[in-house]
């Protein structure tokens, strides 16, 4: 009897293992996600900074051409 104690014993533990590894790694998984979702916004966000920078660009040379 003392042998099956023991065998559910390590089998629990070992589930245990298990079980926080599976949370630590669905953590990180997450984590990496993040991470990256906020370095495509950030990139979204760059890439329309650099439209409107442009735009307004074309307007100062646009206003230059009819002072002159």
């Amino acid at each position: 009897m003392r042998n099956v104690e023991q065998v559910s014993s390590v089998k629990s533990e070992l589930l245990d293992i298990f079980m926080s590894m599976e949370v630590a790694e669905h953590q990180q998984r997450q984590k990496s996600a993040a991470i990256r979702n906020l370095r495509a916004r950030r990139g979204i966000e760059l890439h329309n900074e650099f439209k409107q920078l442009e735009q307004e660009l074309a307007e100062l040379d646009a206003d230059d051409d009819l002072i002159q």
